[in-house]
């Protein structure tokens, strides 16, 4: 081949090859952080520079939800683009018993099942390295590598960790040094996968065990919040503050780990939660409730984005979007065809606008959080919610009363029906499993104390 055939060979191609460059995607899933327990969400007392870098860099999102108030139904909901309701999905695995409660609630699925697409799946048809690192919690013998991941580090079957210091009594994690932290030793495994796979396009998903009880940390952070706690402040839990230190400073050697690899001009970074924060533990800042209820506290998360060329930096959008979103917008950008609940984000990363859509949540269970079986729906403004003990339903306008004070069923009677009749009608189209009445009701009994 002569010297002009090659260079005219080399010209022709090199665009082709540039246009081939796929990106990375890293997703970070917290467990129970609250949106308000970051620095760039309003926290005074947690410390989150890291984490704070990744909304300077990127899109926070205001309005972002999680597909359910406890975890497992969200987890499952990220992975494959379904509404929990669509896939009976629908409590925490293994779900509390309440067999005095007012009514008995329908079984939820204990797994995801295997015929599911999950966004790893999708991935690894595209040439994608996939990696799981952290908590699954998708069923007791399910795991990750049955769901589309090559690799799959320290899931222990369970929801949270024996310890979050070594050494882990974790069997899918070898110790490490004594007093080594769980998050950045997760942090460390999955450096490691995207070092050995920086030739070729990955996919990591790492969601970490905390900020999920037990409480601990080391010691030495420990007390450096105990030092700056208040004692009349809303977030003052010195232990869970060095759990939320441990989340940030595990973004900021990934991020550092991207920069020595110069890969971070391909990489999207999603960072979010499972579940609103947990109380009393912490505090959801100007919301009602936590983890385990009805209300916003219980879903409203923090979501943040960064991706190079299209997430306008430091940017904030208002948009309600939720966990089902993710799984859309990924699949997207690999050129994958799928369907799924979620709707493409990327629009809203440049700054443009998405058709409106309401948002769902279907949560037919007992939690000791607050919640009894409920459903409800966010469209624009206005979130309803629909109690199955009572068939009650309650009307809230987020604009004007974002902390969910002001019941407006009696002065929008008209809105609150037609809301309830699109609910009604959405629970129809996805098989949503309704609970029942209990013949062995007790009303003496607490309903939400479980057991």
């Amino acid at each position: 081949m002569t010297l002009l055939l090659r260079l005219v060979l080399i010209a022709i191609l090199a665009p082709a090859a540039c246009a081939e460059t796929k990106l990375n995607f890293l997703v970070v899933l917290i467990d129970d952080m609250g949106m308000t327990d970051l620095g760039c969400h309003g926290s005074k007392f947690y410390e989150t520079p890291h984490i704070d870098r990744l909304a300077k860099d990127g899109v926070k999102f205001t309005s972002a939800y999680s597909a359910c108030t406890v975890c497992s139904p969200t987890r499952a909901a990220l992975l494959t683009g379904k509404y929990p309701a669509r896939l009976h999905l629908t409590d925490w695995i293994a779900g509390h018993e309440f067999p005095k409660a007012k009514l008995r609630i329908p079984a939820s699925t204990q797994e995801l099942k295997a015929g599911e697409m999950t966004i790893a799946e999708v991935l690894r048809e595209k040439s994608y390295a996939t990696a799981h690192f952290g908590k699954w919690h998708l069923g007791k013998d399910n795991v990750a590598t049955a769901h589309g991941f090559d690799l799959s580090v320290a899931d222990n079957g369970r929801g949270q960790p024996a310890t979050y210091l070594s050494p882990y009594k974790n069997p899918n994690l070898a110790d490490g040094p004594d007093g080594e932290d769980l998050s950045g030793r997760l942090a460390r495994e999955a450096a490691g996968f995207i070092e050995k796979n920086r030739e070729r396009p990955w996919f990591v998903y790492l969601p970490h065990f905390a900020v999920h009880t037990p409480l601990g940390g080391r010691p030495e952070v420990i007390a450096r919040f105990e030092a700056k706690a208040e004692p009349d402040a809303p977030q003052k839990n010195a232990k869970y503050a060095a759990m939320v230190a441990a989340v940030d400073d595990s973004i900021g050697a990934l991020r550092a780990k991207l920069d020595e690899l110069k890969i971070a001009d391909r990489t999207v970074i999603i960072f979010t939660s499972d579940n609103g924060g947990l109380l009393p533990v912490t505090a959801n800042l100007g919301m009602r409730a936590g983890k385990g209820s009805v209300y916003e506290g219980g879903v409203r998360v923090p979501a943040i984005v960064v991706w190079p060329g299209v997430a306008k930096p430091g940017s904030e959008n208002a948009t309600p979007i939720v966990t089902m979103d993710w799984f859309t917008t990924i699949a997207a950008a690999s050129g994958a065809d799928t369907q799924s609940d979620g709707v493409d984000l990327r629009p809203l990363l440049r700054g443009d606008a998405i058709p409106p859509r309401p948002i769902y949540w279907h949560y037919p269970h007992y939690h000791p959080g607050g919640a009894t079986p409920y459903s409800a729906m966010r469209d624009g403004d206005w979130r309803l919610v629909h109690f199955y003990e009572d068939d009650r339903v309650e009307l809230y306008n987020l604009r004007n009363d974002p902390v969910e004070k002001n019941d407006l069923t009696k002065t929008q009677s008209a809105r609150a029906k037609r809301l309830l009749t699109q609910l009604d009608a959405w629970r129809a189209s996805v098989g949503a499993q309704a609970p029942v009445a209990n013949p062995d009701y007790d009303p003496a009994v607490d309903a939400r104390g479980g057991k």
